[in-house]
């Protein structure tokens, strides 16, 4: 409810969406970058959402150039992080399966890989989040990262894997089909 006189707190409501877009927007930068962590410098994935949680998704600890991730929705983060990685191989797979025989996964950059994993996990384990939802969130993701370079392989393969893991959402009639 809002305290505004004449208020009958249905305003918020409408506010709430997107605000909720934002702060999942900034846990998945994180859990890209926490990803990253984990396959690159070996860390458990727990230690890696502990030390998140203590400093970088907290305002404390916003450095020059660094983006303030002390709005990220923290469960939202933790969820594709810890799921990720409990599910490694099923989401390796997945991606091995839709990468061309010619670009193995061992040959990705670091950060694609991280993209993709993270992109996977969700497809497959939140089906709240529409399809959609996951492949523009993570394509801006690898355009904030690698300035576009990336754009069309991390786009085709993000497409690939959400026609593998949900075609139901690409069936006619649906309507994220709609849209793609």
């Amino acid at each position: 409810m809002s305290d505004e006189p004449g208020s009958t707190g249905d305003e918020a409501a409408p506010a709430a969406a997107p605000r909720r877009a934002h702060h999942r927007s900034s846990a998945r930068l994180a859990a890209v970058q926490a990803l990253f962590q984990v396959a690159e410098r070996g860390i458990d994935a727990q230690a890696v959402v502990d030390e998140f949680r203590s400093h970088r998704l907290s305002d404390a600890d916003v450095g020059e150039g660094q983006p303030d991730l002390s709005n990220a929705d923290r469960r939202h983060f933790a969820a594709i992080v810890l799921g990720a990685s409990i599910r490694a191989a099923e989401i390796d797979a997945l991606i091995d399966a839709v990468l061309p025989s010619d670009w193995p996964r061992h040959r990705l950059d670091p950060v694609v890989r991280a993209i993709l994993r993270a992109a996977c996990f969700e497809l497959l384990a939140r089906d709240d989040v529409p399809s959609r939802a996951v492949l523009d969130e993570y394509v801006a993701l690898a355009r904030a990262f690698s300035g576009g370079a990336d754009l069309g392989f991390v786009n085709a393969n993000l497409d690939a894997l959400a026609r593998r893991v949900r075609p139901q959402d690409f069936a006619p009639g649906h309507a994220d089909a709609a849209s793609g």
